[in-house]
């Protein structure tokens, strides 16, 4: 009993997941039924029948907790087709997200990683401004998705040509860097990445921003490009 009892509170705590990382309220359901309804047997069955009543009463539980799960995931899918029809259609084509389908996102209670999952399958890059940031908080998006969208010129735009500094030969050199305007830090500890031409079958100029550091004491080594015998190579800048 105490075991079981043990378990479940596991399962409460953490849930089940599906593949691409949102919450899977059907399995969760499920083994929290399952694992409520063997309590209940058990302990109707008593010291002799225990066994035998905790199997019928965790067959029994599982199925419910099962209808319960499913019903709730199908609840925040309807919720969101009826809030946000365009939103919904994009996610399910893997078309890019808009700043305002992360927030319609939030608004219809989807969770922070589910939210991340999406923009990171559907390989959206952001360039947000100080006020785009402000926007996005006050529209109840969390600081860990706004965070997530500011680092997506230097984590969801990168290809494997570049990632890390690994180069690759290129025919030509890059065009003359554009002259930026550094903006307003849209918080303390945020760092400045400077803009930077990027090879990816042709040069193509990823704009400076603010980005912050995804873990403690992380510096960001600036990209660059240099030529030798064999041609131009290009080193995407990179956290380290």
């Amino acid at each position: 009993m105490t075991i079981l009892a043990a378990a479940t509170l596991a399962v409460v705590l953490t849930g089940c997941v599906n593949p691409d990382g949102s919450q899977n309220n059907t399995g969760t359901g499920a083994i929290i039924g399952g694992t409520l309804g063997a309590l209940t047997g058990a302990a109707i069955g008593g010291p002799r029948n225990g066994g035998g009543g905790a199997l019928i009463g965790a067959a029994v539980g599982a199925l419910a907790g099962g209808l319960i799960g499913n019903s709730a995931d199908r609840e925040q899918e309807a919720r969101l087709k009826a809030m946000a029809p365009q939103t919904y259609e994009r996610i399910d084509q893997g078309a890019p997200l808009s700043l305002a389908d992360v927030k319609a996102l939030a608004k219809a209670g989807i969770s922070e990683e589910v939210i991340i999952s999406q923009i990171k399958n559907s390989r959206t890059v952001f360039h947000l401004t100080s006020a785009d940031i402000i926007d996005l908080r006050d529209s109840g998006v969390t600081d860990k998705v706004v965070n997530y969208m500011i680092n997506t010129p230097s984590t969801v735009g990168v290809t494997a040509e570049t990632t890390g500094g690994t180069t690759t030969f290129i025919p030509q050199p890059p065009p003359p860097a554009p002259v930026e305007t550094v903006v307003v830090a849209p918080a303390p500890d945020y760092v400045w990445i400077g803009g930077e031409w990027v090879w990816n079958g042709g040069w193509y100029w990823v704009g400076g921003h603010w980005s912050y550091p995804p873990y403690p004491n992380a510096v960001w080594v600036g990209g660059r490009a240099w030529h030798d015998d064999h041609g131009w190579h290009n080193a995407r800048g990179h956290w380290h």
